[in-house]
């Protein structure tokens, strides 16, 4: 019998899970060559604005395979509806045979990004924070700030959203736990911080060489497709480190596919997450270096994800 598995019995399980921990495996595994996945499925939608994205593989020599199926639909908050949507699907990798549902409802999705900008920047950001700086106020902004406190605390931030009435409502709902001010541009946040999170699904920059403080560095999620861009091209040309979360998802999607596009960069300049992580030659040296982490989402993210709360969750009822 499949088991189906709800969003607030994973809200749950997911308290008793190192996420940072799980997500640095899984890259380690995918950098490695120990990990299958094939190219991102995506459709794209126009009315309204949305996307839906198809991740799925498995890691060699483990039990199951997965299949993760998330969307944004950014009008979906005007009918009461969270943005992020999706589920996970978990089958036996020996049989075929389906043995989970994960009605996580994106949930999953935004916490493993999440998880991931906070291992990017406990290998790359500098020792001394100013202030962090977040470029956006949904879901996604308010988690990479929230997990990025394990192992870069730092409660002063600066916070750019595209609406006042959303950057007053980031502020006030994290007011209590944060000393937040609210920037007029991101360039207001980029002089006032040294590690910046950016969490929008921008077609155009938002972000350039000429605002970046050094020693600065930036972990940039919403670029995941080839329409999207985040941070300006010459940005990338200027950075030390180039940290790429999939070499092979560069060439179609992020900021680093549109710097090479753009001829600023060459693809042999990005790093992989995994490899980087597991050399400490490859990381930041400096606390001048200017580092830029493109994270476009892979699948190795929901495979490893959907695997530990599927098992804890097994684990629990027995």
């Amino acid at each position: 019998m499949v088991t189906i598995i709800l969003k607030k019995e994973i809200e749950h399980i997911i308290k008793d899970i190192d996420l940072v921990a799980t997500m640095e495996k899984g890259f380690i595994a995918y950098s490695n060559g120990n990990a299958i996945v094939p190219p991102v499925g995506e459709l794209l939608f126009d009315a309204p604005k949305g996307e839906t994205h198809i991740k799925y593989g498995y890691i060699k020599s483990e039990d199951y395979y997965v299949v993760k199926i998330a969307s944004g639909f950014y009008e979906n908050p005007k009918l009461g509806i969270s943005s992020s949507q999706g589920l996970m699907l978990l089958f036996s990798q020996k049989t075929g045979q389906p043995i989970s549902i994960l009605l996580d409802e994106g949930y999953l999705t935004d916490i493993r990004t999440a998880a991931a900008g906070a291992l990017v920047a406990k290998y790359f950001a500098p020792k001394n924070i100013s202030s962090i700086g977040i470029i956006g106020t949904g879901i996604q902004a308010k988690l990479q700030l929230q997990y990025l406190q394990k192992y870069n605390p730092c409660k002063s931030v600066w916070v750019w959203g595209r609406t006042s009435e959303s950057t007053t409502q980031f502020k006030s709902d994290l007011s209590d736990d944060f000393n937040i001010h609210i920037a007029k541009t991101p360039a207001q946040v980029a002089a006032n911080s040294n590690l910046i999170v950016t969490t929008t699904p921008s077609p155009t920059p938002l972000l350039f060489s000429k605002d970046i403080l050094p020693g600065t560095h930036i972990t940039a999620v919403g670029s995941d497709t080839s329409e999207k861009q985040e941070l300006d091209s010459d940005l990338l040309r200027k950075s030390d480190l180039l940290i790429a979360d999939s070499i092979p998802q560069s060439k179609s999607r992020g900021e680093i596919y549109r710097a090479v596009k753009d001829n600023k960069v060459l693809p042999e300049k990005s790093i992989e997450l995994g490899t980087a992580i597991q050399n400490k030659t490859l990381q930041r040296n400096n606390n001048n270096q200017i580092t830029v982490a493109d994270l476009t989402g892979v699948a190795v993210q929901d495979i490893m994800i959907a695997e530990t709360v599927y098992t804890k969750f097994k684990n629990n009822i027995l």
